[in-house]
């Protein structure tokens, strides 16, 4: 009999919320997390507008001591993987560390870190660096802190394959559970990249918005008159393990990890291949894995990004891959209200996928307006809609032509 991976524990930190529950509520009622970017100052950029955590008190996550010594990437783990940790209450069940793991993942890490270095060294000379900036830098930090922090001892990875991290990490930590190289799992992805750097260069290669005035309606994924993604921060971090190893413990289960596939496009470095190629194997392999008919699938969480290409090129994908009725199953893109948060989105939306089938609601894409001839499916406009959730699919697809997808079914 195969080995069934489920979801026992979520938690999340982003620009809607500081917990699953406020994050959900305002995903459903599309409330957007955009607005002008205050925690440095743009003034001498093009793109002023970002998708910022605000009010968080990381203190809550770790000690003052851990928090001056830890990037705001980190931070963003920590408070994910709190949460997630607490729902699942492993922390009150004996279980071997060593059959912990923690994947927890990031596209470009303690990024924050790096740029306060180099200005320390114009500005005050290289004697001045911090003590702490490697380990605030390093991508596996994310990983480190947490399994330190909570004594779990199984293997500790973090996976860089641009936006699509997140997944990626949930799905490396599935194969161990498959495996039974693992009885447990803490994985997802962290990112923080609203910052001077970040912008700058993700701006010069045409990928973001520059609707610092009119910001309310913008991102417009899949929108005729969408003009590029809205940067944003957070974490999504799960708690996995095996059904019987949950059912044993007495555990809450949430939702099962039925399927996953990934694929490389070998085509370019940041443009995804121009037949969808990539993602089409990507969909194509998630579906056969989880062993469902495509006429099962009740809900697609996309990629969509609001660039002009990337939605033509999924959109095109989804259709290839599954056919005429792809026009019958609802599409949507969460980043509309969270933004862009890189490695971190696929994690984050895969708790909301969960969501989607606890409470059978699908949520909207907002600021869609104006229909685009060659993205033609239902993308759910504006207004979240009711309906029965059983399975889902989750596409992340990120630069260097890395596809990934998950397939989330009820329990």
């Amino acid at each position: 009999m195969k080995e069934r991976i489920v979801i026992t524990g979520m938690g999340t930190v982003n620009p809607l919320g500081l917990s699953v529950s406020e994050t959900w509520n305002n995903i459903i009622n599309g409330v957007s997390g955009i607005g002008p970017i205050y925690c440095f100052d743009s003034t001498s950029l093009r793109v002023k507008i970002a998708c910022e955590i605000k009010g968080i008190n990381p203190e809550l996550y770790m000690s003052a001591k851990e928090v001056r010594r830890r990037d705001r990437v980190e931070q963003l783990a920590a408070a994910g993987a709190k949460q997630a940790i607490q729902q699942s209450g492993i922390l009150e069940t004996e279980i071997d560390p060593s059959r912990i793991s923690v994947i927890i993942s990031s596209a470009v890490g303690g990024i924050n870190t790096l740029q306060d270095t180099f200005r320390i060294i114009e500005e005050q000379g290289a004697n001045r660096v911090r003590a702490f900036a490697i380990p605030m830098l390093m991508t596996n930090g994310l990983t480190g802190i947490v399994a330190i922090g909570y004594g779990f001892q199984g293997p500790c990875f973090s996976i860089g394959s641009a936006c699509a991290s997140g997944i990626d990490a949930i799905c490396l930590a599935w194969i161990l559970l498959k495996n039974k190289i693992i009885d447990v799992a803490v994985t997802g992805a962290t990112e923080s990249t609203v910052l001077e750097v970040a912008v700058a260069i993700f701006d010069k290669v045409g990928a973001l918005s520059r609707r610092n005035e009119d910001y309310s309606c913008t991102p417009q994924p899949y929108d005729l008159n969408r003009d590029g993604l809205v940067i944003g921060e957070g974490s999504g971090v799960i708690v996995m393990e095996s059904e019987n190893h949950a059912k044993k413990r007495g555990a809450q289960i949430l939702a099962e990890i039925a399927g996953y596939a990934a694929s490389s496009d070998t085509s370019h470095i940041t443009a995804p291949r121009d037949d969808g190629g990539g993602g089409i194997m990507a969909i194509k392999n998630a579906i056969k894995a989880a062993s469902i008919g495509t006429n099962q699938i009740d809900y697609i969480d996309a990629h969509g990004t609001g660039i002009v290409l990337n939605d033509v090129f999924e959109t095109k994908a989804i259709k290839t891959a599954i056919g005429e009725i792809a026009y019958n199953i609802p599409v949507s893109s969460t980043k509309s209200m969270t933004g862009y948060l890189m490695g971190a989105t696929g994690a984050l939306e895969t708790i909301l996928c969960v969501k989607s089938i606890q409470d059978c609601i699908i949520p909207p894409t907002t600021n869609y307006q104006t229909a685009d001839p060659e993205c033609d499916l239902d993308y759910v406009p504006n207004i979240a809609r009711e309906k029965l959730v059983n399975v889902v699919l989750n596409n992340a697809f990120g630069f260097g032509g890395h596809n990934a997808v998950l397939v989330i079914c009820r329990y």
